[in-house]
């Protein structure tokens, strides 16, 4: 033990070893409490008198004497001199109380001598009744600013008895402890409760586990674990309180792995545990969002006849509710309410919540309801989460009255609640909406770089930079500095509209802020780079990029793939993605689709095939628009039967095609004038529950017009206005040539005034068809009108009107006027071509000379 490594107490003080002489105890340290009676004299040892005064003594009423002793007759009082008479007094603790006050109060005392007060104490605690007078000394004493340090007090304990023949008892220990603890010098008592331990002084389970409890209050967490290691090193005895305390010490660090093994270590060594230890392992399992634990502790809580409280049930259900599983949250509910717990505010917001998640807006404001009217007073989360899920529902006019009635209620709406609103409306389009709440947040001052960046963002995805460059002043202006995310939009808004100095300058001034470019700046400039075709100016960002040691993501690969593609090098795309394999990157089926799409744009199917083959190849599934591609490239290369083919791998593999690849497959058939297959896929189209688009319907009136069946393409045209798709300029100048073609003029005039009305104004290939159209049923006049209507919006009419004008006017044999249309070409600057001669020479324009031309879109 420490205290054998004490030198003996010799009779001399001077000879005292340093370690345990001149140590402070302070006269307020072991004085009495007011309960105790004070003596101020004590007589001098006398053995008879001791035990005629002990004998006097009752245990309930102790008979106090007042002693004079003459100042010449006062011993020495050294440290051996007053240990010696402590020691006569043995068998008296109250009269060696007595002397220690005594002795206290006396000039030339070296005050703070240890041992004589390590003395006191076991001669107090020996007896069994003067516990609370020891107690007493021990909490003063540990109230004291200048007392030895614990582990100092702890040795001469320990040194006292072995010297003095004194029983080590460990109430003395654990009154010190405790005095420490209620004197809050934690400090010291963690020196005192490892000097006990080491000691192998156990310390008493309802002391330890205040101690433990009183660290943990103090975010003293480690300490107390440090502590509770040493516990269990040395074998000391504890209990489930001990465990629940350090449960809540790992949750306070953050440990939940660490408070969930303390649980089952316990459990599992069948120490009896209560319910308090269930209520901390239940936290413990929502903290790691694992609903099916805390829902099995639950139920063990009830088998064992205890009642989770509100709280417990409270974090389960809000557990349930992070994790999207209202069905149990719902079942927790109600057995809460089985147990006599109302519904409170934090679980009826975290259910609206989960309805939220789920998009059910109409159920969440039904709760809400229901909860106003049983009582609950809503507060900012309640409204945060509602107007949140009315926003991202779309459903501003509700968000837009929740915010209304929180401002009623006298709650602030918080900035969070703002941005919220302020994405709501532009994501709604609701512009103006948007720009007056933004307005509003400014000028009450809770405007954050967030709401700002908000507005910024969808300005410039939008294309509206001078308006987000208005912001971005605004935001300057008003001391809110701009944040890495803050630059990265002006950088999308400027890359989008092409301008790159502005773009390349904006990154200037970011770094010159000490703000750190990262990967979604530099991705942002290389694809605006791609996308105005600067291809080398890209390729050297991307190099820039890694030069600096900025990795780049999936997405910045595929920008630099599908931005080689997009500019006709689809040759070099496929040479990089080799290198871009030896950096780490992993192509994914985007990355495929993109090379796929640059070869077929520019017509070389093989090579596209050949990416496909190696798309399959390395494991990855081609999707949708792997095959779309695919199958519009067939098709524009008239390769219609492996186009198919494709859809018939694509129905194997489950995939169903969407609009565009019909749309593709039906074009081709047209093309061939296979108006049968073409009309078997424009109803299978309905059939899979897909709508036909404008594009389709142009196509398929273009198939039946090219075969002159113009009552069919007529059906469509009235289908196509039927479901609300509106007719374009292709649509009505496609019908418009076909019904001229078949005779029917009227019906083509009334279509041309229809078009006008709906503001759709004609193109020189209208003009092209009234004129050829008209000029073909002998209505030359109507077709001049049509050439004079170009004149009158300053449009010039093509080779090929002129040339069926003046074969027209041939016809009716008014040279003149035809010959004075050849000059007026010339006049435009349009050079006259074979067709022109052969109509001057022969007085004819051949019927194939309007070249056939598809006017879909």
């Amino acid at each position: 033990m420490k205290s054998s490594l004490l030198p003996p107490l010799s009779s001399s003080s001077s000879s005292i070893s340093p370690r345990i002489l001149y140590y402070i105890i302070p006269h307020n340290c072991i004085s009495s409490s007011s309960s105790i009676p004070e003596i101020t004299d004590l007589p001098s040892p006398n053995p008879a008198a001791v035990e005629t005064n002990r004998t006097s003594q009752s245990e309930n009423s102790i008979k106090i004497q007042t002693f004079q002793i003459p100042i010449s007759e006062n011993p020495v009082l050294t440290q051996t001199h007053v240990i010696e008479t402590l020691l006569s007094y043995r068998n008296d603790p109250f009269s060696a109380y007595e002397y220690f006050k005594w002795v206290e109060k006396q000039q030339g005392f070296a005050r703070g001598i240890v041992d004589p007060f390590c003395l006191l104490l076991h001669i107090l605690v020996s007896s069994g009744s003067h516990n609370g007078i020891a107690r007493n000394l021990l909490n003063n004493c540990a109230s004291s600013n200048s007392v030895p340090s614990a582990v100092v007090l702890v040795d001469h304990f320990i040194y006292c008895a072995e010297r003095f023949g004194f029983q080590l008892d460990a109430r003395v220990f654990n009154y010190l402890l405790n005095g420490y603890v209620k004197a809050r010098r934690f400090a010291d008592a963690v020196d005192c409760f490892k000097a006990m331990v080491s000691c192998g002084i156990a310390p008493l389970t309802l002391i330890m586990n205040n101690f433990f409890s009183t660290l943990v209050k103090r975010d003293m967490n480690e300490e107390a674990l440090n502590s509770f290691n040493d516990v269990i090193l040395n074998k000391i005895s504890y209990d489930c309180a001990t465990v629940n305390v350090m449960m809540c010490a790992c949750l306070r660090e953050g440990k939940v792995e660490e408070a969930e093994k303390y649980f089952v270590g316990a459990k599992g060594s069948g120490m009896k545990l209560d319910a308090v230890i269930y209520t901390t392992a239940v936290r413990v399992a929502c903290m790691k969002l694992d609903v099916n634990v805390a829902c099995d502790l639950l139920s063990e809580m009830k088998k064992m006849g205890w009642v989770p409280s509100e709280g417990t049930f409270t974090h389960v259900i809000c557990t349930c509710v992070k994790q999207r599983n209202l069905t149990e949250a719902f079942r927790l509910k109600d057995e809460m309410i089985s147990s006599g717990y109302p519904i409170n505010l934090v679980v009826a917001t975290s259910i609206m919540k989960g309805y939220c998640q789920q998009g059910d807006l109409i159920n969440a404001l039904k709760l809400f309801n229901k909860s106003t009217e049983d009582g609950l007073t809503p507060n900012k989360i309640t409204y945060a989460v509602l107007i949140e899920g009315c926003c991202r529902n779309r459903n501003m006019e509700k968000a837009q009255v929740l915010y209304t009635q929180m401002k009623y209620a006298g709650i602030q709406p918080s900035v969070y609640v703002v941005n919220s609103m302020i994405n709501g409306f532009l994501e709604a389009q609701l512009v103006e909406e948007a720009t007056k709440q933004f307005d509003e947040v400014v000028e009450v001052g809770i405007a954050n770089v967030f709401t700002y960046n908000n507005m910024i963002s969808w300005f410039c995805k939008e294309g509206r930079v001078d308006e987000a460059c208005s912001l971005w002043d605004k935001m300057i202006h008003r001391g809110v500095q701009p944040t890495v995310v803050s630059y990265n939009n002006m950088i999308l808004g400027n890359c989008r509209k092409g301008n790159m100095d502005i773009a390349l300058d904006l990154l200037s001034k970011m770094l010159e802020k000490n703000l750190k470019a990262n990967v979604v700046t530099y991705s942002i400039l290389i694809d605006g780079y791609f996308k105005k075709g600067e291809c080398e100016q890209a390729l050297g960002m991307f190099d820039h990029m890694i030069s600096l040691g900025i990795a780049p993501t999936d997405f910045t690969f595929n920008t630099v793939i599908n931005g080689l593609c997009k500019v006709g090098r689809t040759s070099d795309a496929k040479d990089k993605l080799k290198r871009l394999m030896e950096m780490g990157f992993n192509p994914n089926c985007m990355t495929y689709n993109s090379i796929i799409d640059g070869f077929v744009k520019e017509g070389d199917i093989n090579f596209a095939m050949a990416i496909y083959r190696e798309m399959c190849e390395s494991g990855l599934s081609p999707n949708l628009i792997t095959y779309t591609t695919l199958i519009d490239g067939f098709c524009k290369s008239n390769n219609i039967d492996l186009a198919l083919k494709m859809q018939n791998e694509m129905r194997v593999k489950g995939i169903q095609l969407d609009v565009t690849a019909y749309s593709a497959l039906i074009d081709a058939f047209c093309k061939r004038s296979d108006m049968k297959n073409a009309l078997e896929l424009f109803y299978e189209i309905l059939e899979v529950g897909l709508s036909p688009n404008r594009i389709i319907y142009n196509t398929m009136i273009s198939g039946f017009r090219n075969l002159n069946n113009m009552e069919v393409a007529l059906a469509l045209y009235k289908e196509m206005r039927n479901e609300g798709i509106p007719c374009d300029l292709a649509t009505y100048t496609t019908l418009i040539d076909g019904l001229l073609k078949d005779g029917n003029i009227v019906l083509a005039s009334d279509l041309y005034e229809e078009m006008l009305t709906k503001g759709i104004l004609p193109d020189v290939i209208t003009y092209t068809v009234l004129v050829h159209g008209l000029c073909n049923k002998g209505q030359v006049e109507n077709a001049r009108k049509v050439l004079q209507e170009m004149y009158e919006k300053s449009m010039t009419p093509n080779v090929l009107i002129y040339n069926t004008l003046i074969a027209g006017y041939f016809r009716e044999g008014n040279l003149q006027e035809a010959f004075r249309l050849h000059d007026e070409m010339l006049d435009k600057g349009l050079a006259p071509d074979d067709t022109t001669y052969n109509i001057l020479v022969s007085g004819k324009l051949k019927e194939n000379s309007l070249p056939v031309r598809s006017l879909s879109v």
